[in-house]
């Protein structure tokens, strides 16, 4: 083979909401953190180690827009891209190094149902118990305003 291939496939959960980045020229960049995870059993202490391994993901254009609309933290998502590393000064004019998943293909990999569901246990607050007696339904007949 006399080709060379730079290919990243992941499966994982972000880390945090998508930061969006808006140029002059009409497109943008979206930077999310995503955290893939192994787990094995410890053969000394018979324990389930868990480890977390954090990517930056970059995506850019329509699919930042469609991230950023549909993407929250904790998403589970599928991202297909490949490997950028990219050099740059800290404040004390250190090169420093960054590497970054050029995102080229995701896949949503959380429902809706799933997210808003997620989003509801975390944002709302236990309702106290009130003593009312239960009510009962008499008219089981009612429509649902499904089309099917």
């Amino acid at each position: 083979m006399s080709g060379t291939l730079n290919k990243v496939m992941l499966i994982g959960h972000l880390g945090d909401d998508v930061k969006m980045h808006y140029f002059e020229g009409g497109g943008c960049v979206g930077r999310f953190p995503l955290a893939t995870n192994e787990t094995y059993m410890s053969k000394q202490t018979n324990e389930r180690i868990t480890n977390t391994e954090w990517h930056n993901i970059v995506v850019r254009n329509k699919g930042a827009e469609i991230c950023e609309k549909y993407l929250s933290k904790g998403d589970k998502i599928y991202v297909e891209g490949r490997l950028k590393t990219r050099k740059w000064q800290d404040d004390n004019g250190q090169e420093r190094y960054s590497t970054e998943i050029q995102c080229t293909d995701f896949t949503f990999l959380t429902t809706k149902k799933e997210s808003a569901a997620q989003n509801q246990n975390t944002t709302q607050t236990p309702k106290p118990i009130e003593n009312k007696p239960e009510s009962k339904i008499e008219n089981t007949d009612v429509e649902d305003d499904l089309p099917f």
